[in-house]
């Protein structure tokens, strides 16, 4: 199942609770030392997850971030952006990291609260790039917000919250003049990554083991959109390394699954369709009955005997 990275899952995989005190009427914002919680984090890995809340993270040390169809190399220090829509790998490439990562839901910096649309910031773009190259310089002075955020978060200042928004928001202002640190892979290293991702999003949604339980990327452009890709490019890149489009990737995977549903299960073809993705009992039939040339009730009675 399609199901994304939750802050109880990120304080899970710190060994915290979520704290209590931290902006909870307001949405949520916590600050972190990266070298205080790198072992906690299994050294700074992250799985390729669509995240429910919005991260930025200062960097420093050598890393590899893997975004869509890019691939992008970290050498020394850097300032990368993530949103729940655009799902990424993080993987550092030695145990010497140190910086800081804050992380923050949408509603505490809501437009009605900043002025901001964060989802409408190049920085949070489909298809942009989001890890940004920075200078000795420009290090310095973003760890210094980063510090500002971390000791205000601590006080007890009234409005320490509206302060905090503002450095985030300086923040933001920051990344977007930045320049971003361009990919560097081959085309065919692109295509191979791409169509492992794609994989590993169609697969992870089987299997299929209650009828509440629902297959939610169906469509070409759902697994796009996933991806941070364009559909086009995605077809493309399919029919290269697999000979077969999206959509008959996609329809061959469904189809397996409606077979083992209908040989090891008792549940009713309406719930089989419903798990499928299917809005009518119909849409479904006529689906199996093009690939199997029998409905799904012969299919299943055939089994059966």
């Amino acid at each position: 199942m399609d199901v994304q990275f939750t802050l109880n899952d990120f304080y899970g995989k710190l060994g915290l609770p979520i704290p209590e005190n931290i902006g909870k009427d307001i949405g949520h914002f916590n600050v972190f030392n990266i070298a205080e919680y790198r072992n906690r984090l299994s050294k700074g890995e992250m799985r390729y997850d669509r995240r429910a809340y919005f991260k930025i993270s200062l960097i420093n040390g050598t890393n590899r971030a893997e975004y869509a169809d890019k691939v992008i190399h970290i050498k020394n220090k850097a300032l990368l952006f993530a949103s729940p829509g655009i799902p990424y790998n993080y993987l550092p490439q030695n145990d010497e990291q140190s910086g800081y990562f804050c992380v923050f839901t949408e509603s505490f910096l809501s437009k009605e609260k900043s002025g901001i649309i964060l989802e409408k910031l190049s920085l949070f773009q489909p298809g942009g790039y989001p890890v940004l190259d920075i200078t000795d310089e420009d290090y310095m002075e973003l760890e210094q917000l980063f510090q500002k955020m971390d000791k205000e978060l601590s006080s007890d200042y009234p409005f320490k919250f509206d302060l905090i928004r503002a450095y985030v928001i300086e923040l933001l202002h920051m990344g977007q003049k930045l320049h971003p640190v361009q990919p560097r892979e081959s085309g065919k290293n692109a295509a191979i990554r791409i169509t492992d991702m794609f994989v590993e999003l169609l697969e992870r949604q089987f299997p299929i083991n209650t009828t509440v339980q629902r297959s939610v990327l169906k469509t070409a452009n759902d697994f796009a959109e996933r991806l941070a890709i364009h559909p086009n490019h995605l077809n493309k890149v399919l029919k290269e390394t697999t000979g077969s489009t999206t959509t008959e990737v996609i329809h061959a995977r469904l189809f397996e699954e409606a077979k083992i549903l209908l040989n090891n299960t008792d549940w009713n073809i309406s719930e089989i369709a419903f798990s499928l993705g299917f809005e009518e009992v119909a849409h479904f039939s006529n689906f199996f009955k093009k690939h199997a040339q029998l409905s799904p009730l012969k299919f299943r009675s055939a089994i059966k005997i």
